[in-house]
């Protein structure tokens, strides 16, 4: 998978659990920030986009939990991006910074409902045109 994006973070100690690792649902956190920051990126505002009426809604997921990350650790997101039909396809690796060390894999299938229907967005489609790969 070819990455068109990334960011770096830092886990925070409330972020882990009774045995000192990230907990699970915190990593879907990371992603969705990832993508947010992708969206301002390309130009689109997630908010602007709900007030023209088209939200862009999470409709399937598909983790890989691989090494967990632990309290004060940085880490890098990376992001490709894929299109199958009206889905868009956010593929999600998650590094540790120190050693490269990949921890978490995701694959998470975005739809755009439009005007309270599921369809395209012309807005999300023009911004993604040149970071999806084909």
């Amino acid at each position: 998978m070819k990455y068109c994006f990334e960011t770096r973070m830092a886990v925070r100690d409330y972020e882990c659990d009774i045995e000192g690792i990230v907990n699970n649902a915190n990593y879907l956190h990371y992603c969705e920030h990832t993508r947010h920051l992708f969206l301002k990126e390309c130009g689109l505002s997630f908010a602007e986009m709900h007030e023209k009426g088209v939200d862009a809604v999470v409709a399937r997921m598909n983790l890989q939990y691989k090494t967990p990350l632990r309290p004060d650790d940085e880490f890098i997101s990376r992001m490709g991006l894929t299109k199958e039909g009206i889905k868009y396809v956010f593929h999600h690796d998650i590094y540790r910074a120190a050693d490269e060390q990949l921890c978490f894999r995701g694959k998470v299938e975005l739809v755009c409902i439009v005007n309270g229907r599921l369809g395209q967005s012309e807005d999300y489609d023009a911004a993604f045109a040149n970071y999806i790969e084909q």
